[in-house]
């Protein structure tokens, strides 16, 4: 019973989040939170790669499939399709166009969408905060998806107020956030909104974030 309530427990905990810095200038720093496990064995990148394979070729699997069903709903020739995989490709394209002909469009679409949903979508949460001593910083949220652009935003030096750390409760838990206050604006931009990790990281962030971003510039 013990065992099933511990399984039960890090099944239902979130993730581990891991704090990344990345410096590329002296003026320059980049703040990157995240709960993408560390690529630091020979294993675990292969694991990474395979199931990034994987995922590709799920989804071009899924594609093929409605695409076949859609030939067949035309009347296109076994034939044509098969001159595409050469000799002895006819053969084998008359088998999968039988069972793709005997299934039900019904089954195959919503089947195809959710499989290329589940290959599109990320396994893993990303934010980033980038300062650039004397110029501002920007807000980088990673997209769920991995056909989708990160949502991104610039908040020049001039326009920052005030940096500070700030809790606020969610459901029955305090947690605390990142914020900046931009002079104009009624509300905060919360930094890292969709992740908001552990205190002992945003202490970090804005420790050193508040000395690259006023304290460097100043000495410039």
């Amino acid at each position: 019973m013990t065992t099933l309530i511990t399984i039960l427990t890090r099944l239902a905990s979130p993730p581990p989040q891991t704090l990344h810095t990345h410096q590329p200038t002296s003026s320059t720093v980049t703040y990157t939170v995240t709960t993408r496990p560390a690529l630091t064995g020979l294993c675990a990148k292969l694991g990474f790669y395979v199931g990034i394979s994987a995922r590709v070729v799920l989804g071009m699997v899924a594609v093929l499939v409605v695409c076949l069903k859609w030939c067949v709903s035309l009347g296109i020739g076994i034939s044509v399709l098969g001159a595409f995989w050469g000799e002895g490709g006819e053969r084998g394209m008359r088998r999968i166009m039988k069972l793709i002909e005997i299934t039900d469009g019904t089954y195959i679409i919503p089947l195809a969408i959710l499989v290329l949903f589940l290959a599109c979508k990320r396994n893993y949460k990303e934010e980033s905060l980038t300062i650039i001593s004397g110029l501002g910083l920007q807000t980088s949220t990673t997209s769920s998806f991995y056909l989708r652009s990160p949502s991104t935003r610039f908040i020049s030096t001039t326009a920052i107020q005030d940096i500070f750390i700030h809790e606020a409760f969610k459901g029955f838990e305090v947690r605390f956030y990142l914020a900046v206050v931009v002079e104009g604006e009624r509300e905060v931009v919360v930094v890292f909104p969709s992740m908001l990790p552990r205190r002992g990281i945003l202490e970090e962030v804005w420790r050193e974030g508040r000395k690259c971003l006023w304290e460097m510039g100043e000495k410039g």
